[in-house]
């Protein structure tokens, strides 16, 4: 049986780093993509197949995609969607491009990508593509508007294309985490700081309450928070189980959040997500 491949895009750090290394480790062909050519030397130094892919660069997808095709013999077992990143602040506070680079990451890239690999896919006759979403696609928090915007689109998005694929044996699976352990508070600090200027706000006093103490001070892990090797052991289903669940959780959080948000009135679920 030869050995299965699989495309992982943001693997710097956190889920899609932990996730190359397992996967690797367990013998899967992995290549582990990133946007920035130092993390891809350093991955590449740790014994990773790795190559630069900026999910919003069409020139840097097909390079990339092109290179591993050239690799495989022409086949990809696997896609994991990964590659995303924060915009903290208020709704009001978010100026409309923040809003396009974010949606440009998290989901226009992501597209483009799926719509580059499907082919390939469909060409030999199987495939699995798997998109990390978050408790964050089907509830909502304080100050994380851009991002709660992008995975809930991200949620529509991949139901609908896994009923469509439906006919295909390609198959779709969602993967929604809670917290987990990863860089995305500390990688989201340029994006705020570039785009909101929450000292003019409104709100500057809840900014200087809440959320600055959030980006900028080290308090420790969040509750209920799990390494990123929960996720990684979810992809293992995901990839290897003959049908598997079209969508998984991670975290406690995950799956109460998904049960509640069910049987709650809005009101009630508002109000407990406001008491945290």
């Amino acid at each position: 049986m030869s050995q299965r491949s699989v495309l992982i895009t943001g693997c710097s750090s956190g889920i899609g780093y932990d996730a190359a290394h397992s996967l690797f480790k367990a013998g899967w062909r992995v290549f582990a993509t990133c946007r920035k050519a130092e993390d891809v030397d350093r991955l590449t130094n740790e014994g990773l197949e790795a190559l630069q892919l900026n999910v919003t660069d069409e020139t840097s997808m097909d390079s990339a995609l092109s290179e591993i095709l050239s690799r495989t013999g022409g086949s990809l077992d696997a896609l994991i969607n990964n590659a995303a990143y924060a915009t903290p602040g208020a709704a009001e506070d978010i100026p409309t491009e923040a809003l396009r680079e974010i949606f440009e990451t998290n989901l226009f890239g992501l597209h483009a990508l799926t719509r580059k690999v499907i082919p390939v896919m469909r060409k030999q006759g199987y495939g699995r593509i798997v998109n990390i979403g978050s408790v964050l696609g089907y509830v909502v928090f304080k100050w994380r508007a851009a991002y709660v915007a992008t995975k809930y689109a991200l949620e529509g998005y991949t139901d609908t294309l896994r009923l469509e694929m439906k006919d295909t044996p390609i198959k779709i699976i969602l993967i929604n985490p809670g917290p987990i352990t990863s860089r995305i508070r500390q990688n989201s600090v340029p994006h705020f700081e570039k785009h909101i200027n929450w000292s003019a706000s409104p709100r500057a006093e809840q900014y200087r309450k809440s959320l600055l103490k959030r980006l900028y001070e080290d308090r420790g892990p969040d509750r209920y928070q799990l390494p990123a090797s929960a996720v990684t052991k979810k992809l293992f289903v995901a990839l290897d189980a003959k049908n598997p669940a079209p969508k998984m959780y991670v975290t406690t959080p995950a799956y109460t959040m998904n049960i509640l948000r069910r049987v709650l009135p809005t009101r009630a679920l508002d109000w407990l997500i406001q008491k945290g």
